[in-house]
């Protein structure tokens, strides 16, 4: 049994083939009340590239978080072969747990070919590099002198190492008047091997690790107890360049806006050298506990 989370990471993402457009993944259990989200987006991603020929990257994906999904229950991943063209692979993939449709999504694939011309927007900022700074568990430690234990098993599970740009706020009064922007350093915590699908697929998983962090800093602070209730309701990627997803990576997130209960964030993900490798976008759903 393996014990290195990046390797956990590649585990899961290795879907049974159980039919020829059938695919089964597991779902740890764990003490959350629902499956983390970039995880059935990672296995659905994973799902769609296993029914391709494997010589076109994925672009694009497009996807909805219909139901949550429990915990410990294997998860069904149907696809639908929509489209295979000279330059372009369309799939929609159907995410079903215990007989109900809890995600979907619609992956295209594309022919890499040469383009007349290129360019990019600059990052929006220049940040410390990632090994000048501590690890989320390190800030905690810090903060609280100790690491509580159900952080500690948690930690010990993370399959990617994270280090926010800006320190973690924690007071109500450290977020008051803060601007709804985010900014972390990640990477796998070990290899991941060298299929570019297990890459593509393990970042998205780690996409849906932070993004909605840019919503809710205005708010409150981003560790201790909460006092809204969020979840994912749509994810859409972008994915500009290849990247290996075991490499520091900078995902730089802003919320343009969050009114009537959802709030809307987009991430802007570089490499090292500040090239832009993908792009995201995604609206979550905001509650107040209690309400």
């Amino acid at each position: 049994m393996t014990t290195n989370p990046a390797e956990r990471l590649v585990d899961l993402l290795d879907l049974e083939q159980i039919e020829v457009n059938i695919f089964r993944g597991r779902s740890p259990q764990e003490s959350l009340q629902r499956v983390f989200g970039g995880q059935v987006a990672g296995q659905a991603l994973v799902a769609a590239g296993r029914t391709t020929e494997g010589d076109r990257p994925v672009h694009s994906l497009h996807a909805y978080f219909l139901r949550p999904g429990r915990p410990g229950v294997p998860i069904v991943y149907q696809v639908e072969r929509v489209r295979d063209g000279r330059s372009f692979t369309t799939r929609r993939v159907t995410a079903v747990q215990q007989g109900r449709t809890i995600f979907n999504l619609t992956a295209s694939f594309h022919k890499p070919e040469e383009g007349s011309f290129a360019h990019q927007l600059p990052p929006a900022r220049k940040v410390p590099d990632p090994e000048s700074l501590p690890t989320v568990t390190q800030e905690i430690t810090e903060h609280l002198g100790t690491l509580p234990e159900q952080l500690e098993r948690m930690a010990r599970r993370q399959p990617f190492d994270i280090r926010y740009v800006d320190r973690l706020r924690w007071t109500p009064e450290e977020v008051e008047n803060a601007e709804p922007r985010s900014a972390v350093w990640m990477r796998a915590v070990g290899p991941l091997g060298d299929d570019p699908l297990v890459h593509t697929c393990a970042l998205t998983y780690a996409s849906d690790m932070t993004l909605l962090d840019a919503v809710r800093i205005p708010v409150e602070p981003l560790w201790g107890p909460r006092g809204f209730d969020m979840a994912s309701l749509d994810h859409a990627m972008w994915f500009h360049r290849p990247f290996r997803a075991d490499e520091w990576f900078l995902y730089d997130q802003e919320s343009p806006i969050a009114v009537g209960g959802r709030g809307l964030a987009r991430g802007r993900i570089h490499d090292l050298e500040g090239r832009l490798l993908v792009s995201v976008v995604q609206e979550g759903l905001f509650r107040k506990l209690g309400a």
